[in-house]
């Protein structure tokens, strides 16, 4: 008892009281308190014992690390302290045991905090429909909204990066347990815990391309379904626009990557792309159908009730039958629907009319395909298909398809009628069978059930014109192929070149034809991942930027409506934070009438896992749009000496983060001070952690979530401020420096720039790696991320005029403070086990277990953060 008073009171001095901090103790902290005591009651080995001395272990960690001890010292100290009697093996499975406490303690807290949403957010304060409405009536917008309806959108795009580590047992175990909380029924959650306690967290296999999938589409249908159309009425209501008035069916839609993102997975395949496709269209008609179970009971009426089961026989056909007797399109189903309507409204007094017009808005949003699939594949793929297709190719003579220059491949592009390989082209073929696969899901579901192909490191029109061009052979007809070519630009370097790709490809006349049938509309990809990881936090930012307004300009120079589709993670360091800012600071400047994003991992499950959640941060963006078009403010506009300052930054920033990269300890460090190499074994995903299979880790083929990720689970977050503190420092001027203050006061993307590093250094804790400063081969690299943390917490903070970290986000800043508390442990544990793995002084025999410490650390981790890659 007098230990939980002092984990009690220990949490309570995490929290100043002021309001929002103080609904989120009373919210969630104390209920966190309250059901943290029935884990003495789960059914594990010595649960006592471990829900008795973990209190104990957290104190020595905290006191340990505060006084500058080394992982092994702070372990030691408690096995002497605690456990004096145990020999080392016992000592080691009491660390495991720990982490298995933990990981349920975690689950706990991320359920209370979902429970909890509507208590300890701002659901009518900035960025929310209630704000928007309020100054829509007093700027009299309400005309100009109504039009806007017509044709702005917001796309959110489930990824197929997964870094949720809980397997679907777990996960419905948290859908229960959240229920159970906000009701407050005590012995429900008590059994909830136990239940979660026998239920294993760990996946023996690694999922295929398809089980990501199939885990996705759970989200779809058990969330999405029901906060979309919700969300969407609001807005129609907002606006005064009747279902009938409105016709903009992508205001608000949802895509999916998983089974079609083919960006280095082996082992997605045509094959796998359609069986997603067809799971897609099935889950759909089964949310239909079970709609009009329901609707069945109520429209019970002479002429209309006949007409209800005709409907629900043929969706059950196609959900449940072989096909026959089913709908083609959700054209049909649609046109069923509304003469249902009619009859209700000219003959029985609109009575259930509600449930018709609801049917029929989910209908219209989400089609026959739930979602809309996308294809992803990287350029180098396309490469190596051209040339083998081009081996068989008399026209060429001599050359071959690599040994073009840039223009002669347009030129043969464009020209070329036809393609030859041979079955044992792995890659011509495959190529040939993507595009083939969208060909037949767009039959069978609908053309925007899967109209879009995105290329993967795009560095050149020929990149753009290599799927192009298969997609005009492939159609039957060739002059308009119903699919949206996406260029992804990434590095530096390509960012900085892309509005020149595009100019270049827009005075194409056969692609200009082409856009002509797309609507007028280019839609580009821009990839903060992996800009961050090639140029780090500001310069990718900045160079976002910049690529945004210079492919705005030259777009509108030809004509063209260019749409952004942000390749956005979870943490700031792969383009997270505040969603809602971030879009909110866009100016004039850049073409904002549809949002586009990629949503993935924890942040799918955590900002779009319950109904709430889900629905606020789709509000969120929707008001980011229209507050952009309807309410720019004279502040998102940057001035010349702005840029001038902006870009001195964000060169300094770079030249740090670039010779940091070129220190000869960056690879290695990462390979073996980190848990890097262990990505690949949590079985989370399918596809492997780089991009080619080498033995020597690459940093070029790393992918962004292994490497953001181990940052994180360092406590480092190097990708999310690192050498933002050294070029504040390199300001010399006084007036300058004044300047900037000034900047980051008055303009919202400095602002938000600065505000989402503040989310990176909260989290970071180099207290706990310390070890590494006294390690031969990392000393000196480790003091230089160390001199960088204490120097871009110092000068942020000052340039923000801020005392604390995340100070102007109390509650998200409470907590982060109450994760870093519960996952301390675990990540004192995991650098327990590192240090030992560096140490030539460590047995051999001792190795897997110190291997299989930092695996297990990962999990716990990783889900506390909800962010973290």
């Amino acid at each position: 008892m007098l230990i939980q008073l002092f984990y009690n009171q220990t949490l309570y001095k995490l929290f100043s009281l002021n309001k929002m901090t103080d609904t989120y103790y009373q919210q969630v902290v104390l209920r966190y308190q309250l059901y943290n005591s029935l884990f003495l009651l789960l059914p594990f080995e010595d649960i006592n014992k471990t829900g008795t001395l973990l209190p104990l272990f957290t104190k020595v960690c905290e006191e340990g690390f505060q006084n500058g001890k080394k992982p092994d010292e702070v372990i030691q100290r408690f096995f002497d302290d605690y456990m004096p009697e145990d020999n080392h093996h016992v000592q080691l499975k009491q660390l495991f045991q720990f982490i298995q406490y933990i990981e349920r303690q975690i689950v706990l807290f991320d359920s209370i905090e979902d429970a909890s949403f509507e208590q300890i957010r701002n659901l009518t304060g900035r960025g929310s429909l209630n704000e928007l409405s309020t100054k829509i009536r007093a700027n009299d917008k309400k005309a100009e909204l109504k039009a806007l309806i017509q044709k702005v959108s917001i796309r959110v795009v489930l990824t197929a990066h997964p870094t949720q580590f809980y397997p679907g047992e777990v996960l419905g175990i948290i859908t229960d347990l959240d229920q159970a909380i906000k009701k407050g029924e005590i012995s429900d959650v008590d059994i909830l815990l136990r239940q979660l306690g026998k239920t294993p967290f760990i996946k023996k296999l690694k999922p295929s391309p398809y089980d990501e999938a199939v885990s996705l589409i759970w989200y779809l249908e058990n969330i999405f379904y029901k906060a979309m159309p919700e969300l969407v009425k609001e807005i129609l209501s907002l606006s005064e626009m009747s279902l009938d008035e409105w016709g903009n069916e992508d205001l608000i839609s949802i895509g999916f990557w998983p089974g079609g993102d083919r960006d280095g997975n082996p082992f997605v395949s045509p094959e796998i792309t359609i069986q997603v496709a067809d799971k897609l269209k099935n889950t759909i008609l089964k949310c239909y159908y079970r709609d009009l179970r329901i609707i069945k009971r109520r429209l019970t009426f002479k002429g209309v009730s006949p007409l209800v089961s005709e409907i629900e026989q043929k969706i059950y056909n196609g959900a449940y039958g072989n096909g026959k007797n089913t709908y083609k399109n959700a054209d049909e189903l649609h046109q069923d629907l509304v003469n249902i309507s009619t009859i209700l409204k000219e003959v029985h007094n609109g009575l259930f009319l509600n449930l018709i017009e609801e049917f029929i808005l989910k209908v219209r949003i989400f089609g026959f395909c739930l979602a809309k699939l996308d294809i992803r594949q990287q350029n180098k793929k396309h490469h190596l298909a051209l040339q083998q297709m081009s081996l068989k190719d008399k026209s060429l003579k001599s050359k071959t398809y690599s040994s073009l220059k840039e223009d002669e491949r347009i030129e043969y592009l464009l020209k070329t009628k036809s393609f030859h390989f041979a079955e044992e082209d792995a890659e011509a073929n495959d190529f040939v069978e993507t595009i083939k696969s969208l060909k037949e899901i767009q039959s069978k579901n609908g053309e925007i059930a899967c109209n879009r192909y995105i290329i993967s490191n795009a560095t050149s029109v020929s990149d753009i014109l290599e799927v192009f061009t298969l997609g005009r052979f492939v159609f039957e007809h060739p002059e308009h192929i119903p699919i949206d070519v996406i260029p992804l630009f990434e590095s530096v370097d390509d960012l900085d070149n892309a509005a020149q790709v595009m100019e270049k490809l827009y005075q194409i006349k056969e692609y200009r034809a082409h856009l002509k049938h797309r609507n007028g509309k280019q839609i580009i990809m821009l990839g903060f991942s992996d800009g961050t990881k090639d140029g780090g936090y500001l310069k990718a930012n900045w160079g976002i930027f910049k690529a945004k307004e210079a492919l705005t300009n030259i777009s509108k120079q030809y004509g063209i409506d260019v749409v952004f589709f942000d390749g956005r993670g979870g943490p700031p360091g792969r383009g997270g934070g505040n969603t809602y800012e971030f879009y909110a600071s866009q100016g004039e400047t850049i073409a904002s009438t549809e949002f586009q994003l990629t949503i993935q991992g924890q942040t799918i499950s955590s900002n779009y896992g319950k109904t709430a959640s889900c629905k606020y941060n789709l509000e969120q963006l929707f008001c980011a749009l229209i507050d952009n078009q309807l309410f720019r403010k004279e502040s998102l506009r940057l001035s010349t000496k702005d840029r001038e300052l902006i870009e001195k930054l964000s060169d300094a920033a770079y030249q740090k983060y670039l010779k940091l990269k070129k220190h000869k300890a960056f690879v290695p460090y990462l390979e073996n001070a980190t848990p890097l190499r262990w990505f690949g074994d949590t079985n989370i995903g399918s596809r492997p952690a780089k991009r080619n299979q080498k033995d020597k880790l690459v940093f070029e083929d790393l992918r962004a979530i292994p490497f953001v990720g181990s940052w994180a689970q360092m406590k480092q977050n190097i990708p999310g401020y690192f050498g933002i503190g050294t070029a504040i420092e390199e300001i010399e001027d006084k007036k300058m420096k004044k300047d900037l203050m000034n900047l980051c006061e008055k303009s919202a993307f400095v602002q938000t720039l600065f505000s989402n590093s503040t989310q990176s250094l909260a989290k970071c804790n180099f207290s706990l790696s310390s070890w590494l400063i006294e390690n031969k081969d990392f000393a000196d690299f480790y003091q230089v991320l160390v001199d960088e943390f204490e120097r871009s917490k110092k000068n942020i903070l000052e340039v923000m005029q801020q005392d604390e970290l995340m100070e102007d986000f109390p509650a998200s800043k409470a907590s982060v403070m109450l994760r870093e508390k519960i996952v301390l442990p675990l990540v004192a544990i995991q650098q327990f086990a590192l240090q030992m793995l560096n140490t030539q002084e460590t047995k051999e025999s001792e190795r897997h277990t110190y291997e299989k410490l930092t695996l297990r650390c990962m999990f716990g981790i990783i889900n506390a953060a909800r962010n973290s890659a």
